[in-house]
């Protein structure tokens, strides 16, 4: 039973795995909180965060924000200390082919990134759009400065360099799919992200999730993801891989 509660608590709570900015409600909103503390023969300190909020300030016009919090330490060591914040506008969600803007802050305290800040715009392209399923593309192009607090790279060519600014493109894929008699929802997200600029920094996500519903306002959740990214600080494994489980909080 012990390892069960430690599993779940070690594990971080997703919360709002998609929120579909063409969704007519004005206001979709969610908080997560998850932890974990130990003490004795063992010292671990688990805590992680996250809000979701989408509201229609006007009628065409969607505002989506994505806010998380993630800190960890195993003994007296610090592991993770991370804040991401991800923030969309989109004008006239409902048809299928929408502009939108984005704007992104986030730190990681295991990639050595005091700072990281990505600003650009974009279209979505609705390929699916049907009663119990959705699918989705994006193409956007980007400014991104990223501050290192380590000048040591896996890549020689950018050493000594604490600043690497570049423009990129990205393609997202987004898709949601209600299956077994609408019993699970299936959730895919994903994105690639080269930079225009040199072919060897690049970086990709992607995230496959099973929601099943408990109540109207509370479902659990599996989550699989997978991140790389080619420029890393020496030491560093380029790709991680996180298998997660917890439970869904929603206003809607």
């Amino acid at each position: 039973m012990r390892n069960i509660l430690f599993l779940i608590l070690f594990c971080p709570l997703i919360l709002f795995g998609q929120i579909d900015e063409s969704d007519t409600l004005k206001i979709q909103a969610g908080l997560s909180l998850s932890g974990f503390w130990q003490r004795g023969n063992v010292q671990t300190s688990i805590f992680r965060g996250r809000t979701d909020l989408s509201i229609r300030p006007w009628k065409k016009w969607v505002y989506k924000n994505t806010n998380s919090y993630v800190y960890q330490a195993f003994g007296k060591e610090k592991a993770d200390e991370d804040f991401l914040s991800l923030n969309f506008l989109y004008f006239n969600p409902e048809r299928r082919v929408y502009p939108l803007a984005l704007a992104f802050v986030s730190t990681n305290f295991r990639r050595a990134i005091s700072s990281r800040y990505l600003i650009g715009a974009g279209a979505t392209f609705q390929v699916v759009r049907q009663e119990g399923k959705s699918l989705k593309f994006s193409l956007t192009c980007e400014y991104e400065a990223t501050n290192f607090n380590r000048t040591n790279f896996n890549r020689s060519e950018f050493d000594g360099q604490k600043d690497i600014n570049t423009i990129r493109s990205t393609l997202w894929v987004n898709g949601r799919y209600q299956i077994l008699d609408k019993k699970v929802v299936l959730t895919h997200e994903s994105y690639f992200q080269p930079s225009l600029e040199s072919s060897e920094n690049y970086r990709w996500r992607a995230e496959i999730g099973l929601a099943l519903p408990v109540y109207k306002f509370l479902d659990f959740t599996v989550n699989y993801i997978d991140t790389f990214e080619s420029i890393v600080i020496s030491d560093q494994v380029q790709e991680d891989n996180f298998l997660t489980f917890g439970v869904t909080l929603k206003s809607y």
